[in-house]
């Protein structure tokens, strides 16, 4: 989706504010800022709308359900004041993560891949919520004395460029016009990294991991990219040495072992963005069946042979490699979808359906099960059903477009033509179209013109999203 091209530049090359030395806060003094926090949550918003506009993502709910559950466990131990927090999965395969200003929380699929336990994938996120809480961005902004909010609005813009791989001729307007603004401010100092990688590792240890991990993962990347002349985003902007993996090993060692280092439920995850970014099914297949051959002890292995075999409808296989997981552990909710998915594929609805149903009073408000229950109803031509769940899951995800798009499909099958416009409006909100959202309800104020409430709910959304609109692109224009 590339909705939002002229937005971008528009974004990355507004002129800063002059601002006058005597205005400067004390480091660290978030009541004096240049920008406030909730500057900062709004401008948050913004951009993580721009980014959904201009960057592919992984729509997995089971992968988007980790990654929620994942921050927050962190989230909980950490400084971070405010817990709004979004979250943004980038589909690419390269190692980057970032916690942009007002709580987004963002994770390309190839931290999975780079990650090689949960403890190195939790060590980069608790080191993204110490950038966060420390209000690195903001403070960042003080060596600058005449760079304002329009700088930090370059500076978020560079990082949707970076996202999207600098593909086309206007992202590299960007760079072309804001090189220097960016390049400088979109690397934190190395005294902001030195306190990030220590509130970072109490932060793991507070919330169970063993904080060896951080170094564990540091060393790795160190290692792997030490020759390239090209080393990928995460490490450009956060350069990896030789002192710091010293200091933050010294650090953790001298913290009592027995921290979690890793888990089976995060391997399962690591295998499912494994298998996404193979060429093709087989492959992947042939790549868990030599790890099961070297260990066929290995679930996480099996587990994604599974579910390559379902995906080049080799069902029958399927069944055979996942039932010994099934009999291990008859309740466990990655297993179960993944015979949810095999049953569904092989058109075994009535099985499928028990299954579901059996899982989901066990965990009622389970996301992946519920989108499983919802695909099913679907799949099944029972609309209304479909689209009453779909309500529910809202109740719990209305920041989630994934959700909002398929609502939308739903409602105009259900012939819900007002429902539909009203979603088409939510999406496009969501992904930083306000032209488009404010038009969607339009349409739907013409569909409901002999009823005034539902009109006047509508009508009153869209003055919403009017002055939404105005208020982002004046906070844009600093």
């Amino acid at each position: 989706m590339n909705v939002l091209r002229p937005t971008l530049l528009t974004l990355a090359c507004l002129l800063a504010q002059p601002v006058m030395a005597s205005d400067l806060p004390s480091l660290g003094d978030a009541s004096s800022a240049l920008v406030s926090p909730q500057q900062e949550y709004q401008l948050g918003r913004a951009w993580l709308s721009i980014v959904r506009g201009q960057v592919s993502q992984l729509s997995d709910p089971q992968l988007k359900d980790f990654v929620e559950s994942s921050v927050y466990r962190l989230a909980e131990t950490s400084q971070v004041q405010d817990r709004r927090l979004e979250f943004v999965l980038l589909n690419s395969p390269q190692i980057n993560a970032f916690a942009a200003p007002g709580g987004i929380i963002g994770v390309n699929g190839g931290l999975f891949l780079y990650a090689q336990t949960e403890g190195e994938y939790a060590s980069v996120l608790a080191h993204e919520l110490a950038h966060l809480s420390q209000r690195h961005f903001a403070r960042g902004l003080e060596a600058q004395q005449r760079m304002q909010l329009p700088v930090m609005a370059a500076m978020l813009a560079g990082i949707v460029a970076a996202a999207a791989g600098a593909g086309d001729a206007g992202i590299a307007a960007i760079a072309s016009t804001q090189a220097a603004a960016i390049q400088e401010q979109r690397r934190f100092s190395r005294q902001n990294e030195q306190e990030a990688d220590r509130i970072g590792l109490v932060n793991l240890e507070k919330a169970g991991y063993d904080p060896r991990s951080m170094p564990s993962m540091f060393e790795r990347l160190m290692r792997q990219y030490r020759y390239d002349r090209m080393p990928p985003e995460f490490l450009l902007t956060h350069p990896v040495s030789e002192s710091r993996i010293a200091d933050t090993r010294n650090r953790a060692e001298q913290y009592q072992p027995g921290g979690t280092e890793d888990s089976l439920r995060y391997q399962l995850m690591r295998a499912r963005v494994q298998l996404t970014y193979e060429e093709t099914p087989g492959i992947a297949a042939k790549r868990f069946r030599a790890q099961l051959d070297e260990n066929p002890n290995m679930d996480a292995a099996r587990y994604g042979l599974a579910i390559a075999l379902i995906k080049g409808s080799q069902f029958d296989e399927a069944r055979d490699i996942l039932a010994p997981l099934l009999q291990k552990a008859p309740d466990d909710v990655t297993y179960n979808l993944a015979q949810i998915s095999l049953d569904s594929a092989a058109n075994r609805l009535p099985a499928t359906a028990l299954r579901i149903n059996r899982l989901l009073e066990l965990y009622p408000g389970n996301y992946p099960m519920n989108q499983a229950r919802i695909d099913l109803l679907l799949k099944q031509r029972k609309i209304p059903e479909a689209e009453r769940a779909l309500n529910e899951l809202l109740k719990r995800r209305v920041k989630d477009p994934d959700v909002w798009y398929q609502v939308a499909e739903v409602r105009g099958l259900s012939g819900n033509t007002i429902g539909l416009h009203q979603a088409r409006a939510e999406f496009f909100a969501l992904v930083g179209d306000f032209n488009q959202a404010i038009e969607q309800l339009d349409f739907a104020k013409r569909r409901a013109a002999n009823n005034f409430q539902m009109a006047s709910r509508i009508d009153a959304r869209q003055k919403e999203l009017i002055e939404e609109k105005r208020m982002t692109e004046e906070m844009l224009r600093g």
